[in-house]
C-alpha cells in the first residue's frame, strides 16, 4: 500500500474490506432491508419521514453509496458521508438510539450472514471482528460505539432481547409489497421478473425462521437456501471484478487507484491473515439471532 495514502476508516487489513466488494452484498442488503421493516417504530418513521415509496430506487442507491464510501473512501469522505446522515436523521426526528441500533444489527447481520453463506471463509474471530469494525460505521449514524454490539455472541444476544418487539404491520407489508415487485419502466419489466424476483426471493428466504413465520410466507429449508445462496454467489463471481466495480460510483476502483493495486479487495486473503484462535461457540449465531452457524455446502 502507498505509505502516504490514507486507507480511510477501515482499511486494507480489515475483514470489511475484503467482504463488502463481494457481489452477494447486493442480496444481504435485500436482505437488511426485510429484516428492518420487522420493527415496527422503525418502519413506521421510514414510511412518515422519507420518500420511500415515490424514489425507493434512489434510496436504495444512496445506501449502497453511503456504505461504499465508508468502507472504501477517505476518512474525510467517510466522515463528512456520515455527518451528512447524522444531520438528515435529525431533521426527521429519526435519531432515537433504540431505532438506529435495530437498523445497524440488521445491516451487519445480514451483511456476515449471506457472505458467510454463500462460502466465503470466515473464521470466527474474523466474524467477530467485522462486527468490531462496524461498531465505526455505527458511530457514523449517531450511535454511541460502546453501546453496539461488539461480538458474534453480543449480536445474537440483542436480537434475542428485541425479538418480543418485532412484528409485521401494514408498513411491513408494504416494504415487502415493494420488494416483490417494486415500481420500474415498461421496458424493464422483463428482467424485473428474471433477475429481480429471483434476487428478492433469495434474500427473503435467507432471513432467520422468525422472519419468516411474522411474515407468514414459509422458505425453502436452510441446507437449500445455503446452497443456493453459495451457487448465485459462485456464478456472480465469474463476473470480473473489474467489470463489477465499474457500477457507479466506483468506490473500489478509487480506493485502489489512491493506495495501489495490491489493496485489491479478495475474501481469500483473510485466509493468509493472523486470526486469534477461535474459542467455543464464538461467531455461532449471526443470523438475526438464529442460533445456526453456517460453511459452505459439501
Amino acid at each position: 500500500m502507498r505509505q502516504d495514502a490514507d486507507p480511510g476508516l477501515f482499511g486494507p487489513d480489515s475483514v470489511t474490506w475484503h467482504l463488502h466488494g463481494d457481489p452477494v452484498m447486493w442480496i444481504a442488503g435485500v436482505r437488511a432491508l426485510y429484516l428492518q421493516a420487522l420493527h415496527p417504530v422503525a418502519v413506521r418513521g421510514v414510511m412518515i419521514n422519507s420518500d420511500f415509496r415515490k424514489d425507493a430506487w434512489g434510496r436504495l442507491l444512496r445506501t449502497a453509496s453511503f456504505v461504499g464510501t465508508i468502507s472504501y473512501g477517505t476518512t474525510d469522505a467517510a466522515e463528512a458521508a456520515g455527518a451528512r446522515v447524522r444531520k438528515i436523521h435529525r431533521l426527521l426526528g429519526v435519531d432515537d438510539p433504540e431505532l438506529l441500533l435495530w437498523v445497524h444489527c440488521a445491516e451487519v447481520d445480514s451483511y456476515l450472514s449471506v457472505v458467510r453463506r454463500s462460502g466465503v471463509p470466515l473464521t470466527d474471530a474474523q466474524a467477530d471482528r467485522y462486527i468490531d469494525e462496524h461498531r465505526v460505521s455505527a458511530r457514523l449514524v449517531g450511535l454511541d460505539p460502546r453501546d453496539v454490539p461488539a461480538t458474534a455472541g453480543e449480536l445474537a444476544d440483542y436480537f434475542d432481547a428485541v425479538r418480543p418487539r418485532l412484528a409485521v404491520g401494514e408498513d411491513a407489508h408494504t416494504v415487502d409489497a415493494f420488494l416483490r415487485r417494486p415500481p420500474i419502466q415498461p421496458a424493464l419489466r422483463p428482467a424485473r421478473e428474471i433477475v429481480w424476483r429471483r434476487v428478492a426471493a433469495l434474500a427473503y428466504n435467507s432471513l432467520p425462521p422468525y422472519a419468516h413465520a411474522l411474515y407468514g410466507r414459509p422458505a425453502p429449508p436452510t441446507d437449500t437456501v445455503t446452497y443456493q445462496l453459495t451457487a448465485v454467489g459462485n456464478l456472480l463471481r465469474c463476473i470480473p471484478a473489474r467489470l463489477r466495480w465499474r457500477l457507479p460510483p466506483g468506490h473500489i476502483l478509487n480506493a485502489m487507484a489512491r493506495l495501489g493495486p495490491a489493496t485489491r479487495p479478495a475474501p481469500y486473503k483473510l485466509r493468509s491473515q493472523t486470526a486469534i484462535l477461535d474459542g467455543p461457540g464464538r461467531a455461532q449465531r449471526i443470523d438475526g439471532g438464529d442460533s445456526t452457524r453456517w460453511g459452505k455446502p459439501g
